[in-house]
């Protein structure tokens, strides 16, 4: 593990010689320098984990020096040292973005606590950027279908609003990623995107889980606990199967929407929050209001604009752009080399219906890649249900002639017995009764791979 890196920036060179010594034997890489200049040219340089800074510099003090610090977009956390330190200066170094704020004479103790504190906090912040990115990198939209491209189009005019967004769509159509979307491309990009599965938390934990409650406000709550509410104030707040929701606590979700404001569970003060809510449904919530089951009223809070997940079989199109992605994201997790799906294999995974749709398809791939040995994916490593599905199937607009109804019927037939013997063009042979010479004709005519 590399060490931690640290500039010291003070015009005193016995201060600069001291804390070096202390630094370095605690087992960081230090540097020093006597002005704000030179600060900002080692930054130019060089990245820092921590710069402790002094207030006291010749031409350029240590708060123009911090303000150009963060000017320039470092990651560095930045301690302020100061010999006759202020509170209208510490609060004005906080605001210029000082981590903290240390008096001289300096404690060693207290000085290391405040190294160590800055370096861990930039830590976190370094992984929370990549949690945040990995969220990110999997909420992919892939597909150019027409649907597709509709859905992106209305992500891109509606993202930027504080509009509150309705998602309705199938179980598996991927409402999740729309959401991460519609989050990613608003100006609320910075702050939190937090998810809440309505139908996956018992009823009498769903409050608690939205609004949070206080230590004693139920059997069980032995301490505080934040809300899903308070913890996405700032950013946005996803609703996912929001008609399994009760109506006791869909009232309550109602009044949160219409006033920004709540309170936890067993406590009697408002929390106010700045919350954009964005809902999703497999659910006709018109039905669901029809059967007494949802609030009107909350349903037109909403649906202040709708989005429809188109399912997979209506954008069929976009079957082998998934199946690449898939295979190359799971080839790489799972550290194994790409495998090539052959045409057979997929016009198969393109006319199979995929009742659920992208998750299925997703699960299908993932499954292909762990349990096919070799380089290729050939037709018989298909599960059953897509097989039998897709197999001699077709209308007779399909097959004009009787001749191509022929070969689709006798090419399916084929496919089902090598599959029935595990691509075995010997035992495929034997079993249909034919020379195994012929056999390999039929496979080379109908573009066959086994």
């Amino acid at each position: 593990m590399s060490k931690a890196s640290i500039l010291v920036v003070d015009d005193e060179k016995g201060v600069q010689t001291s804390l070096s010594a202390i630094l370095q034997d605690e087992g960081f890489r230090v540097e020093t320098v006597g002005s704000g200049e030179e600060c900002l040219g080692r930054l130019v340089e060089k990245e820092f984990d921590v710069v402790l800074l002094d207030i006291w510099l010749p031409e350029m003090d240590g708060l123009e020096t911090l303000e150009a610090v963060q000017s320039l977009g470092k990651s560095c956390s930045v301690v302020i040292i100061s010999g006759h330190g202020t509170i209208e200066t510490a609060v004005r170094a906080t605001k210029l973005g000082a981590f903290d704020f240390l008096e001289k004479p300096l404690s060693i103790d207290k000085t290391l606590l405040v190294v160590n504190n800055a370096l861990r906090q930039k830590k976190l912040q370094e992984e929370n950027e990549n949690l945040r990115n990995q969220l990110f990198a999997e909420a992919v939209m892939i597909g150019n279908s027409v649907p597709m491209r509709a859905l992106r189009q209305q992500i891109s005019y509606a993202a930027p609003t504080n509009g509150r967004i309705l998602i309705y769509g199938e179980n598996g159509t991927g409402k999740e990623l729309v959401a991460k979307q519609i989050h990613r491309q608003s100006l609320r990009a910075t702050r939190p995107f937090v998810e809440v599965n309505c139908a996956a938390i018992p009823e009498d934990l769903i409050e608690s889980e939205l609004f949070g409650h206080v230590k004693g406000a139920f059997t069980g709550a032995t301490e505080r606990r934040q809300g899903k509410f308070r913890l996405a104030d700032g950013g946005t707040l996803f609703l996912d199967e929001v008609g399994d929701m009760s109506l006791r606590t869909q009232s309550k979700v109602l009044r949160v929407l219409e006033e920004q404001r709540f309170h936890m569970v067993g406590d009697t003060e408002d929390v106010e929050i700045d919350v954009r809510v964005v809902a999703a449904t497999n659910k006709s919530l018109e039905l669901e209001i029809e059967r007494g089951n949802f609030r009107e009223d909350l349903y037109y809070r909403l649906n202040v604009i709708p989005f429809q997940v188109p399912p997979l079989r209506e954008r069929r199109e976009d079957v082998p752009r998934l199946v690449d992605y898939f295979l190359a994201r799971f080839s790489t997790s799972y550290g194994k080399k790409p495998k090539e799906i052959t045409p057979d294999v997929m016009e198969k995974l393109q006319r199979y219906p995929w009742p659920g749709n992208v998750r299925e398809l997703k699960n299908v791939v993932e499954r292909l890649v762990i349990m096919v040995p070799g380089p290729r994916i050939d037709i018989y490593a298909l599960p059953t249900s897509i097989l039998e599905t897709t197999s001699l199937s077709g209308s007779p607009e399909e097959y004009p002639t009787l001749q191509q109804a022929r070969e689709q019927f006798e090419k399916e037939f084929i496919l089902r017995k090598l599959i029935e013997n595990k691509g075995n063009v010997s035992k495929t042979a034997e079993a249909i009764k034919v020379e195994r010479s012929n056999l390999y004709k039929k496979l080379k005519a109908y573009d066959l791979e086994f």
